[in-house]
């Protein structure tokens, strides 16, 4: 035991003692020793004993002790810390009789708002958002980043925590969120999606099980569109894994005739009357009902069928224009949202060409929609020439989502581009808003400047609709306006609107008469 005692303790002592930082006190042990005596030299060695212990080197914490990461921009806990918190609340909340909550809550279309603005001022929004959020709760409620632009709140147990009370919270938190911001001297608005999963429904009664559920809520409430709210139930568990489905059940539903096209009116600001139809896809599904483009997109980029789409599409479109003009009613051309992988395809203009032909439709009734993808591959030699054939045959260009992506003036020349479709992101509350106003009347001037003309998408109210008429907006589209509908109704709601317009009075918007 005395040989092996020496060893261990020098171990031990080594990493103390044994420093560099003890070596200022050599010489001071040496000097107390010389000049005091023995007694000043024992105290000067232990007071170099005592630093050297108060400072030693602290053993690394073990994994059972290590903290969790945070966020570097809000400085909230991350995932792994939320299912840690979740767990505890809902062992509280069993203990205690009670109730708890998690709740999801993610900005609405995040990838356009970081092209809008940096990085840094996107981690100042997620601040602010976080910042009023802890307003609008207790001070025992906690707030986690999860990944991208989403938020889980995790509720202190509660007396009541039912249906109709969380549904009240969502929506004071989504009220929050989206009132105006202001960044970096300039207005920014934001809308936010909501799910949540209360204890009673969860499917397990762990952290991580009330966490995917909230989380699957809020893949609901997104796809529902903008400042959608869903509760997590059994139903909503079962939709997503329906959905998955899908996309085995689409190329089958293209070739039997289940996708077929809806149209949605859009208006002259200058005459109120029908200045043209958007084609949006609608899956007319046997168990489901009518599915949207959230829904059917998915399916066919998974199966990659954007091609087909396009082709299915642009049937329907060349077969309703025909239809109008034998009922004797003038729609305006049809706009049709066309994707790279058609726009790439070295028969693009030919089939095209051989389409009108056959259906007997000049090429002026059909505008072609370039999304920003589009846009960013016009340098490419087929799209490019595809392009300038089906600008040379007449028909229409219109570039979507104006104002979200890196458009040039030169590519917007190079497009042969009628028309700019302003994204609805710039459209939202353009009525109340006076920064909004402002960026509205830049994009419709500079629009007027290169001779285009102007389509205000997702025009959702009719102030909003008043205000960009009033701004020189040349034409709108929207639900106020009109939702998509099927061919069939078309000719009802034209005729409706026609009667509405004949009832009004007109004023002459035209200076000097």
């Amino acid at each position: 035991m005395a040989k092996t005692g020496g060893p261990k303790i020098m171990r031990k002592a080594g990493p103390i003692l044994l420093r560099w930082e003890l070596a200022v006190f050599v010489p001071a042990i040496a000097l107390a020793g010389l000049w005091f005596g023995a007694e000043a030299l024992i105290l000067v060695a232990a007071t170099a004993l005592s630093v050297a212990w108060v400072t030693r080197p602290l053993p690394a914490p073990t994994d059972g002790m290590l903290h969790h990461a945070h966020d570097g921009a809000t400085a909230l806990p991350l995932r792994a810390e939320a299912m840690t918190i979740m767990d505890a609340l809902v062992q509280e909340a069993t203990q205690s009789a009670r109730g708890t909550t998690c709740l999801v809550i993610g900005l609405d279309e995040p990838q356009i708002l970081a092209r809008q603005i940096n990085h840094h001022e996107f981690d100042h929004v997620m601040r602010c958002v976080v910042e009023r959020l802890r307003g609008a709760l207790r001070d025992s409620d906690r707030i986690a980043r999860l990944e991208g632009a989403r938020l889980a709140i995790l509720l202190k147990p509660t007396p009541r925590a039912d249906l109709e009370s969380m549904i009240q919270l969502s929506v004071r938190l989504q009220s929050a969120v989206e009132a105006p911001l202001s960044i970096a001297a300039r207005t920014i608005t934001v809308s936010c999606h909501i799910g949540f999963c209360m204890m009673s429904r969860t499917p397990d009664q762990t952290g991580a099980a009330m966490l995917d559920a909230a989380e699957t809520a809020a893949d609901e409430a997104r796809r529902n569109g903008p400042s959608g709210i869903r509760a997590y139930s059994p139903e909503v568990q079962k939709t997503a894994h329906t959905r998955s489905a899908l996309s085995s059940e689409i190329a089958g539903a293209l070739e039997n005739g289940d996708v077929v096209a809806f149209f949605q009116p859009q208006l002259s600001t200058d005459t109120g009357a029908v200045s043209g139809m958007q084609a949006v896809p609608r899956w007319m599904h046997r168990q489901r009902g009518v599915l949207l483009e959230t829904e059917i997109l998915p399916a066919i980029d998974s199966e990659r069928l954007r091609v087909r789409l396009a082709e299915v599409m642009l049937f329907q479109s060349f077969h309703a224009l025909r239809e109008w003009d034998r009922a004797g009613i003038v729609l305006g051309a049809v706009s049709l949202p066309v994707s790279p992988d058609l726009m790439a395809n070295p028969k693009m203009a030919d089939r095209l060409r051989w389409e009108f032909d056959r259906f007997e439709i000049t090429p002026g009734r059909m505008r072609l929609v370039l999304p920003q993808n589009v846009m960013a591959q016009i340098d490419e030699e087929v799209i490019a020439h595809n392009l300038m054939a089906c600008a040379e045959m007449g028909c229409g260009i219109e570039l979507a989502g104006f104002g979200l992506g890196p458009t040039s003036v030169s590519s917007i020349r190079r497009s042969a581009a009628q028309r700019l479709r302003i994204h609805r992101s710039f459209v939202a509350r353009v009525d109340c808003d006076p920064e909004q106003q402002r960026l509205m009347a830049a994009i419709i001037s500079m629009a007027e400047g290169l001779g285009l003309e102007t389509l205000a998408e997702g025009v959702g109210t009719l102030g909003e609709h008043a205000m960009l008429s009033q701004l020189g907006c040349n034409h709108v589209q929207g639900k106020a306006i009109a939702t998509p509908m099927p061919l069939e109704e078309i000719h009802d709601w034209a005729t409706r609107h026609r009667a509405k317009l004949d009832a009004t009075p007109q004023i002459n918007r035209k200076p000097g008469r």
